[in-house]
Order: structure tokens, then sequence, then C-alpha cells
């Protein structure tokens, strides 16, 4: 048997999802053809991109909006290339503005559709589930706890982990990670993540900078260390730290860590090294936690995002009372969330402190994290292989 198989993946999350099915696949089905829409990690296993992976990478609405034209021609292309010949299953990964509506089509045509990463429906915008009912022949979730709204609403569906959970040691080692990044091995320091986008560094970066000089005053010797995605958000962050004066800073970014371990980005060996990390709300605070370091997490929006946001998902606030990963996961406050106003320099600096020297709480933190890390760890890439399998069986 050999597959053709259709792939969506629209951010570098979902590129390294993707390249680990096709992996996957190859393994079981050699020859399986794989084409679509993908990234550099894809085409490194043998994907046949039709579509860079950045042309669908947005970031906000008002640039999502000034690339209409574009997204819709993209979609366009796509969609008349599979109704011509139809791949045997075809695969969205995440991007769910993208995937659901081009999977609802291919479906309906009768192409067998999987949707590898779930909209977090369980927090914003659930009205979704009915495009999903539309448009998924399987749901293919991350989190366990994700299982039970789909079995409740009828749509066959399949944990299949967190690939996350395979790629981040178990027992994480501090002293490895300062030696590799050139660090005291007996300072106490806090790792601080303002995020990957620029304004969510022109936001958080001045509060975390002047919540790290509060912390200097209580341990002149606290050492910080930030992790960069590119040289643009280092000049960014170099800028405002030029503004701040904070000294024991050290920024660490892909040219610092280059030939370290390929595989790991900078930010994993920032949080590896770190005593407690300081972090912006996203996927970032789930590799923390797979890092079983205690943390703080925050996020700012301006009026104007957090208006265009609650008109989008016709709510304001989400569902559930936690927007940080780990505290989701646990159904908990394990870790801190101070959030808007409540993410004033004071008070971040309080939470910083209590992760940095109280021990007992970090040790709860960590046997929380443990099981987190464990409830997540599957063999994602041969059950993400075999739904494909199964569904391109279903449909022959």
């Amino acid at each position: 048997m050999t597959l053709r198989i259709g792939l969506v993946a629209g951010e570098p999350s979902g590129d390294l999802l993707a390249s680990r099915v096709i992996r996957g696949l190859h393994e079981r089905v050699p020859g399986t053809a794989c084409e679509g829409i993908g990234g550099p990690t894809m085409e490194a296993e043998g994907f046949d991109a039709w579509h860079p992976m950045h042309a669908l990478t947005v970031f906000g609405y008002v640039d999502a909006f000034r690339r209409l034209p574009g997204l819709l021609r993209i979609y366009g292309d796509v969609q008349r290339r599979w109704s011509a010949v139809p791949p045997d299953v075809f695969v969205g990964v995440d991007a769910p503005d993208f995937n659901l509506r081009l999977e609802e089509k291919l479906r309906a045509s009768g192409t067998p559709t999987i949707h590898f990463v779930s909209p977090s429906i369980w927090a914003w915008r659930y009205e979704r589930i009915e495009r999903i009912r539309r448009a998924v022949s399987r749901m293919l979730v991350l989190f366990p706890f994700e299982v039970e709204i789909y079995e409740k609403e009828g749509i066959p569906v399949t944990c299949v982990g967190h690939p996350l959970a395979a790629n981040i040691p178990m027992e994480p080692d501090r002293l490895a990670a300062r030696a590799r990044l050139g660090l005291d091995p007996d300072a106490r320091i806090l790792a601080m993540l303002p995020g990957s986008r620029s304004s969510e560094i022109r936001l958080l970066g001045p509060r975390f900078l002047q919540a790290a000089r509060l912390l200097l005053q209580r341990d002149p010797q606290l050492q910080f260390i930030v992790p960069m995605v590119n040289a643009e958000r280092r000049r960014e962050f170099e800028q405002m730290l030029q503004q701040h004066s904070l000294t024991n800073c050290h920024i660490i970014d892909e040219t610092t860590v280059k030939g370290l371990s390929p595989d790991w980005p900078a930010a994993w060996h920032v949080m590896e090294a770190a005593d407690a990390v300081l972090v912006a709300s996203g996927t970032a605070t789930l590799e923390t936690a797979l890092f079983k370091r205690p943390m703080v997490i925050s996020y700012v929006l301006t009026p104007l995002m957090r208006r265009v946001m609650e008109w989008k998902a016709g709510q304001s606030r989400p569902y559930v009372p936690w927007v940080g990963l780990p505290n989701v996961l646990a159904q908990d406050f394990v870790v801190p969330e101070l959030l808007q106003d409540d993410a004033t320099p004071a008070a971040l600096a309080d939470e910083c402190w209590r992760a940095l020297t109280d021990q007992e709480y970090a040790a709860s933190v960590q046997q929380k994290f443990s099981e987190i890390h464990r409830s997540l760890s599957l063999d994602t890439p041969r059950l993400v292989a075999e739904a494909i399998i199964e569904q391109a069986g279903h449909a022959a």
C-alpha cells in the first residue's frame, strides 16, 4: 500500500509536529507521498511544499487582514489541486481558521480529514464545535482532558500525547545546562521569557525588567537569563535593557547555543539552567512545566487588542479560570498568573521571589509537573500515523 497525504502546517510548532508525523508514516508505509503547505523541518523529511509555511504565519488581526488576499489565493490553489486529485487523507496541523475551512470542503467531497491539535474550544469559542463536526473525520488531541469534550459531542477523537513530552527529559540537568551556557553553577538564576512577538516584548519587557530591578534589591547577586528567538527581537529587548540598566543580565539566542544541541531552541537551554522562570502565557509555559521549573505566568494586551479578541471570540473571558497551560492541565492554580493590571512589577517580583527561594513550594510544583509530563508522554508519531492509515483504510 502506498499513500498520498495532504498536509497543511502554518506555524513553526506545526512544522515540527508534522515532520514527526511524516517520519512515522515513512516508517510504517514506505513510499508515502506528503504534499501541501509546510516548513523546512517537514521538507527535510521529504515533504513536497507547494507553498512555504510562512505564507500562513500571521501576527495578530491587523496582519491577518492585510495579508487576506494572499491567504485566499493560497487557499484557492490547494483546494483546486486536491479537488482535482484528492489525497487519500488530509491532515490539518493546528492553524484552525485555515484548516477547518479547507477540511470542511474536502470532507464534503469524500476525502477523510484529520485535524491534529484541537483548537482551545474549552477556553474560547466553543461554538466552533459545529464546524469541527462537519469538517473533521477524526480529531487528534494533545491533552487527555480534551478527549471527553469530543466524545460528548460524538466526534471521533484520539489523544496522541504531546511531542514536547518526548523531547524534554523527565529529569532536567540544571548544572549541565549552566555549563553549556557558561553560567555560574552556584548562582541563583531567574529566566525571563517576555515572548517571541514584538508586541509581547513591547508590553511585557518593561514590566519584567522593572520586576528584575526590584529583585536585585533583595539579592544583588541574582542572575537573569533571557532567550530571544531572533536578532530582531534581541535588538528590541536590548534597547529596553539599556533604558532600565539591569545588571547581571545574559541574553541567549540561537547563535549562542548553535552547536550545543541542534534540536533544542535557546529557550530550552535557558529553562533547564534556571531556578525559576518569569514567562509570557503560551506554549513556553508548558515547556517550562516539562522542565519542572516553578514559574510566574504573565500577559498583557492593549485595550484595542483586547476588544478585538473579545469581538472575535464573542466572550470577554475564557470559560476556564486559568490561562496558563500547566494550570489548565492540573485544573488548579499550581503557579500564579498575573494578567493585565495585576501584572505590576512589584507583584511580579514578589511571586518570582517566592519561586526562587521557597524550596518546599518549588518541590511541590516539581512533583505536579512530573505528573503532567508522564500523562503527556505517549508515542505521538506512531499514534498519529496509525490514525492516518486507519482513515485511509476506511476510504478504501
